[in-house]
């Protein structure tokens, strides 16, 4: 995608392709509101230059093409500089047929607009100052959002939270820059006009700042992303069929024949809006079948990045001693994952001998992938643990690797110039390192921005956004 020059009108449909009852196709640019006066007739009305009509009102009336109504439409005008990108906008809100959505698209392109790219409304966005680059970024992560927890992140960095905490950090550290490079322009007579102690208190406050961030991340990316929960053990201990009752539906192949299952399987539930994303597992066993070796490999690393293991076992098969066994073989993979002991099958047998046999560990939680009993109590725990995760998290978190990357460029030139004062190095070094700080922050926020970058953020939005 390249990077519109603004002096050109972009059409595109901003609803779902498909049939609906509404669609809405939207215009912006220079020549909105003259192309768009060309071809719409306003009910009861004789005035035709949309110019003319007041910014944020609706005007209903038909669209025509060589004298022949193609449709009846509501247009929304908006005034630049008041409108999403910041030109003039028209949206038409005509009926949801493909065929009318496009005759439209192709009449305004033929009246001198031309179809838009990917994401470039929100380019335009950017570029006339409407929203910085991080604020871009979270409309493609709210347009995304599939959950409460997801659409609160994005909804917060939308409006600034983080944009705004980045912009404070490089501000206070473009205060000190400028105090630096003055000292350069005197460089001859030895002057000083930026403290070196205020400045290292300044470097090791940001750092601190900006590591909690990058350690926010985590967290960030598994609320954006969905939890990762992996259901893991032993063949036959019910993995699949719990999967299959958790989400309603037969989405894994269910058999009494051991190792069935020779790779992962992922599939999302919203519980309580909050997204887990489920991971049904080989059977933890040893085995020769080659197949099955690999199955397993796939579960080990399934346990290593999720940030909660359901461990399944059979109640009517595994005693006290093998469950003890197998847990402690399991403390390499586990990490800091939160760890739920799920005992299945309790259909099967008395549930009174059950919970007598398990008595030592209280922190069972007994169940029937089958019989679906018990799943609330699993859903509940799921929940609880997703709260105790996030009950500390700090205001801002990032969900974006592209900042988190250059957070932590900005940390290294920061690092730099910290070890810069304790060595006493030279104003010009500090200088330096400083401006390497401020340009990876510029990055996040778009005060520093290159055509490929845009061009690789952009691209990922759906056209008409």
């Amino acid at each position: 995608m390249k990077s519109p020059l603004n002096n050109d009108t972009i059409a595109a449909l901003s609803t779902p392709s498909g049939v609906g009852a509404i669609a809405v196709i939207r215009v912006t640019g220079k020549e909105a509101f003259k192309i768009c006066s060309g071809i719409f007739r306003k009910k009861n009305s004789k005035e035709t230059d949309l110019s003319q009509f007041d910014s944020h009102t609706a005007h209903f009336g038909e669209i025509k093409y060589d004298n022949s109504v193609v449709d009846e439409v509501v247009l929304t005008i908006f005034k630049s500089p008041n409108s999403y990108t910041g030109e003039n906008i028209v949206e038409i809100s005509c009926h949801g047929s493909r065929y009318i959505q496009e005759q439209l698209l192709h009449l305004l392109v033929k009246s001198g607009a031309r179809l838009a790219t990917g994401g470039e409304f929100t380019l335009r966005a950017f570029l006339n100052g409407k929203l910085d680059l991080s604020q871009a970024e979270a409309v493609a992560d709210l347009i995304a959002s599939d959950s409460a927890s997801s659409h609160h992140l994005a909804i917060q960095q939308m409006r600034g939270g983080f944009s705004g905490k980045i912009k404070q950090l490089r501000e206070k550290l473009i205060d000190f820059a400028s105090l630096v490079e003055l000292e350069l322009d005197f460089s001859e007579e030895d002057v000083e006009f930026a403290g070196r102690e205020e400045l290292k208190k300044l470097v090791s406050s940001l750092q601190t700042v900006i590591q909690q961030l990058i350690q926010s991340f985590e967290l960030g990316n598994v609320i954006k992303n969905g939890i990762p929960v992996c259901i893991a053990g032993r063949p036959n201990a019910g993995k699949s069929t719990l999967l299959n009752s958790l989400l309603n539906e037969e989405r894994a192949i269910v058999s009494d024949i051991p190792g069935t299952t020779r790779d992962t399987i992922e599939d999302e539930i919203v519980i309580e809006s909050v997204r887990f994303r489920f991971i049904d597992t080989a059977g933890i066993r040893n085995t020769v079948d080659v197949l099955e070796i690999a199955g397993v490999e796939r579960t080990y690393k399934a346990l290593q990045d999720a940030s909660i293991i359901i461990y399944l076992f059979d109640v009517n098969e595994l005693t006290i001693n093998d469950l003890q066994k197998e847990l402690k073989d399991l403390k390499q993979y586990i990490k800091n994952s939160d760890l739920i002991l799920a005992g299945n099958k309790i259909d099967k047998e008395d549930f009174k001998n059950i919970k007598q046999k398990f008595a030592s560990k209280d922190e069972i939680l007994f169940i029937s992938s089958k019989a679906k009993t018990g799943l609330d109590d699993l859903k509940d725990r799921l929940l609880t643990i997703f709260k105790e995760k996030t009950s500390n998290i700090p205001e801002t978190i990032l969900t974006n690797a592209r900042h988190v990357e250059a957070l932590q460029a900005t940390n290294d030139a920061l690092s730099r110039v910290s070890d810069g004062l304790d060595k006493k190095r030279s104003g010009e070094l500090l200088a330096s390192d400083i401006r390497n700080a401020l340009y990876h922050m510029g990055l996040i926020t778009g005060e520093v921005s290159t055509e490929d970058l845009l061009n690789n953020i952009f691209s990922r939005f759906c056209i008409g956004k």
